[in-house]
């Protein structure tokens, strides 16, 4: 390897949370390199968590060097470049921003905050850290769905036409069983919304990407099945503070409409993502559940041959694929956050913005503000961005 190829230098990554996102961005620390030689290599410094023996036990399990119970060791160690923000939203603004004001790059699961002030001062806060060349990144993983990267190619390239639809829904089940305990899940000070946040985030930020339009105005409706469950100390019933579904009907800034639905009581689905754009010419289709295949629709195919076609999406030719198998052999959710990391690390590595930034996670705390008031109020109820204010604000 000549002096202009060595590999670039890794990255001391240290995590905060330990539980299922944690998990699966350990998975992705620790084989991104392995698929991904072009970036920096990860190094997997530490983890951190409240419960010590937890800590070590997940630590030990997960490949990390060693356990903390004190995130914030990691703001005043050399060897820790970027911390990865795994824990429920609550926390997010005080780490994040004490990251980015030490130095240190931030990876944030999404939502970005519980409430759209606290994601307003984390995208504050990345603004200024990045002047300094300081990055961060939120954690919006289905970006990386390659068959999904490929349908805003397409969308971009006009395969389908001008965008006049979209259709989006996020089933789960799991909130439908009442015997599951009153989880940090269902209260509204650690969570901040249920699955309107929680899973319905997601279907905002894809659409966006997908469609290459804001989500202008929105009328939406929650609503709370199981309002009472047992608190996890044995004391007695909680009240469930957050909602089980979402659904809410959106105008986008370049006209389109859609529709959307996030529900964690939709019997027998476990983790059904379903995605529909509809354009003048075409439309296309996704279902995460058949994670490796694309429906297209083409109006002008002949009468008796019209139909959705389905492009298996494990080509080398498609995004991401060239790192991994031959055609055919089919990725799973997981890879998702590999590419992730590897995006990430080039990114910072390259010294340039990783994408999405805080500003895109801000925007959709916007949105996710906005269908709350809806709800609230009955109405129709505009977005209000903060950073397209901010931008209106500045002189040109």
């Amino acid at each position: 390897m000549s002096d202009n190829e060595r590999m670039p230098e890794a990255l001391g990554i240290g995590m905060v949370g330990y539980q299922f996102m944690g998990r699966a961005h350990s998975h992705a620390w620790r084989n991104v390199a392995s698929v991904f030689p072009n970036a920096p290599a990860p190094r997997m410094v530490a983890l951190a968590g409240r419960d010590e023996a937890a800590a070590r036990s997940a630590a030990a399990r997960l490949g990390w060097g060693e356990a903390t119970t004190d995130w914030r060791s990691f703001l005043e160690r050399t060897d820790v470049d970027v911390i990865d923000i795994c824990v429920p939203g609550y926390a997010h603004a005080e780490i994040a921003t004490a990251a980015l004001e030490a130095g240190k790059h931030v990876l944030c699961e999404k939502p970005l905050a519980n409430t759209l002030a606290e994601a307003q001062v984390m995208a504050e806060a990345a603004d200024r850290a990045e002047r300094a060349g300081v990055f961060s990144m939120i954690g919006f993983n289905y970006r990386r769905v390659p068959a999904l990267e490929l349908a805003r190619r397409l969308i971009a390239e006009g395969a389908i036409g001008e965008v006049r639809h979209v259709r989006a829904a996020y089933l789960q089940d799991w909130g439908a069983d009442e015997e599951i305990p009153l989880l940090w899940r269902f209260e509204s000070e650690h969570a901040g919304s249920g699955a309107l946040g929680d899973i319905g985030s997601h279907l905002i930020d894809i659409t966006q990407q997908l469609v290459g339009q804001r989500i202008s105005t929105v009328s939406g409706l929650t609503e709370t099945f199981v309002t009472k469950r047992a608190r996890t100390d044995g004391g007695g019933e909680g009240s469930v503070t957050v909602d089980d579904l979402a659904v809410f009907a959106v105008r986008l800034d370049a006209g389109a409409t859609g529709n959307f639905e996030a529900t964690r009581v939709a019997s027998g689905r476990k983790n059904a993502m379903r995605v529909e754009v509809d354009g003048a010419s075409g439309g296309l289709a996704f279902d995460l559940e058949r994670l490796n295949e694309l429906q297209i629709y083409d109006h002008d195919a002949a009468a008796d041959r019209r139909g959705f076609r389905t492009i298996l999406v494990t080509e080398e030719s498609h995004p991401w694929l060239a790192a991994w198998w031959p055609p055919g052999h089919m990725l799973g959710w997981e890879h998702t956050f590999t590419h992730q990391a590897h995006d990430f690390l080039a990114a910072v590595g390259a010294g340039t913005r990783p994408q999405p930034g805080f500003a895109d996670g801000l925007q959709v705390q916007a949105v996710l503000d906005a269908v709350q008031q809806s709800a609230v109020e009955r109405r129709w109820c505009e977005v209000n961005d903060p950073a397209n204010q901010k931008l209106e604000e500045e002189p040109a």
